[in-house]
């Protein structure tokens, strides 16, 4: 096999660079995959490249483990219909979902400690309205 072979996936497949954990949502599974969770999900809208999205996925895992359950990316230049359908406009955009429904938007400074007392706020307050 040669080193210089572009691998070949779409967004269903499995990111090398990922932590373990991540799975990433195609476009067509979105709405599907999400309302059939349950417990707390997290959905990272990312692009290959942010470097700022890749920070965040090293952290989220981290800085939520007994939180949330389940972690997945969005490539948004793959997954165009979804962020359309969302307004994303400035990456990387974190949702947090609560048993299938979204909950809330995560914005907050990317220091573990900053993320769990935000997702703490926010999963201890009502849902907010899906973008």
């Amino acid at each position: 096999m040669s080193a210089n072979r572009e691998e070949n996936r779409d967004s269903t497949s499995r990111d090398p660079l990922a932590p373990a954990g991540f799975l990433r949502l195609s476009e067509g599974r979105y709405h599907a995959c999400l309302a059939a969770s349950s417990d707390v999900t997290v959905v990272l809208f990312s692009a290959p490249h942010c470097g700022a999205c890749r920070a965040w996925k090293q952290l989220l895992p981290q800085s939520l483990a007994g939180v949330a359950t389940r972690f997945h990316e969005v490539d948004v230049s793959e997954a165009t219909g979804v962020a359309r359908y969302f307004g994303i406009f400035h990456l990387p955009t974190i949702y947090l979902y609560r048993d299938g429904r979204f909950h809330a938007e995560l914005q907050c400074e990317a220091r573990p400690d900053t993320i769990q007392k935000a997702v703490d706020h926010l999963l201890a307050a009502p849902a907010q309205d899906e973008p």
